[in-house]
């Protein structure tokens, strides 16, 4: 009963930068998979019956990302990929920005930081000056899109000049997937780090894509799957479930331009509540699904717990380390001051999200707006 009542609470879902709903194809085919057996290593029928699975997701995720399937391999998640491509080069220079997923800042703990604009931007004169200031870099490792403001970076020019000083070029693309074009060859990066469940499909599972002829350094050490490089009985259900949501993430792309009307009218409507407000990345190119909303005063802890007893999900920043609270190092690092970082409500919208979602969401927070006055 407890637990019904706990999901009856959840009306409103705006947290899909954290975690995507799964789409109901997707679950049925992970669920249908779990029912099955089947090793995919072993060779007799029921193990090729799942090495099948694991093939035609293969080539699904490979679609998404236009390569071809050799360069896909598949790991427990984003953050296993991250891990994957920048554990060769700890004893090496590397360049990461200053607004990265805690993932690649804990995975490359020496590496140089890249400062960012107030729009949340790499500083491109700073990277410049970084790429030729000293020895250059062996990898640079930039995030395609923040997972906390949406604000898309431009991975395409600073792959180029990254490769013009003999650097290789990493970026966690995981907020990219099903939002905008995430072909590696128009990227012109070296690695590419996915996460199923961010883009509708099962947790627990990602990919970490690599240029044709480039091996990276082998991570998780045992058995011979995925050609070598990545040791572990392969979890089967959730790989399935990757391979179609990325079909189908493929398929429905152009729905974020829905999306992005309906976050543009939310935060005229948020504006119109409260002019004090502060829009992170309003003036930079942003995925259409994300707002990062500033409202000084009215710490963000506060602001979710009111909305949450509304039945409304929304964060404060990155799922992974929003639960302490602490000022977002996204913003610090874009000049917010810590008060400010610390009153930052992230609303993150998906393919299941209705203009009556947003409706319920704007209703409960002007109440929580005046309220706070």
């Amino acid at each position: 009963m407890g637990k019904k009542n706990e999901e009856n609470m959840i009306k409103t879902y705006l947290d899909y930068n954290a975690t995507a709903l799964i789409r109901p194809d997707v679950l049925s085919l992970v669920t249908q998979i779990m029912g099955e057996v089947g090793n995919a290593s072993s060779v007799h029928g029921a193990g090729r019956h799942a090495r099948k699975y694991i093939e035609d997701a293969r080539r699904q995720v490979a679609a998404l990302c236009n390569v071809t399937s050799e360069q896909i391999i598949f790991t427990s998640g984003a953050t296993e990929s991250i891990n994957t491509a920048l554990c060769g080069y700890r004893d090496k220079r590397i360049l990461i920005s200053a607004i990265e997923h805690p993932a690649t800042i804990a995975a490359a703990p020496h590496a140089d930081i890249i400062p960012v604009t107030s729009d949340g931007v790499i500083d491109m004169s700073a990277y410049k000056k970084m790429l030729n200031d000293g020895a250059p870099p062996a990898l640079v490792s930039v995030m395609l899109v923040n997972s906390e403001t949406g604000v898309i970076q431009p991975i395409v020019e600073m792959a180029k000049l990254a490769h013009d000083v003999g650097a290789l070029f990493h970026t966690d693309a995981v907020q990219g997937a099903g939002r905008i074009d995430i072909s590696m060859d128009k990227l012109n990066v070296d690695f590419m780090s996915l996460s199923a469940h961010k883009m509708a499909g099962p947790q627990g599972v990602g990919a970490l894509i690599t240029r044709e002829g480039l091996q990276p350094v082998k991570f998780m050490l045992g058995g011979g799957q995925e050609q070598n490089y990545r040791a572990g009985t392969h979890n089967t259900a959730g790989i399935a479930g990757m391979g179609l949501a990325a079909e189908l993430a493929a398929q429905h792309i152009t729905d974020y331009t829905t999306l992005e009307k309906l976050r543009d009218d939310m935060e005229a409507r948020m504006r119109n509540i409260s002019n004090d407000i502060i829009i992170y990345g309003e003036q930079a190119p942003r995925v259409g699904n994300t707002s990062n909303i500033g409202l000084q005063d009215i710490p963000a802890q506060t602001q979710m717990m009111a909305l949450d007893l509304d039945g409304i999900a929304v964060s404060s920043g990155s799922a992974c380390s929003s639960g302490a609270f602490k000022p977002s190092h996204v913003l610090t690092a874009m000049g917010a001051n810590k008060a400010e970082a610390k009153s930052a409500l992230r609303i993150s919208m998906g393919w299941a999200t209705t203009p009556a979602d947003i409706d319920r969401f704007l209703e409960s927070w002007k109440k929580l707006v005046n309220r706070e006055k």
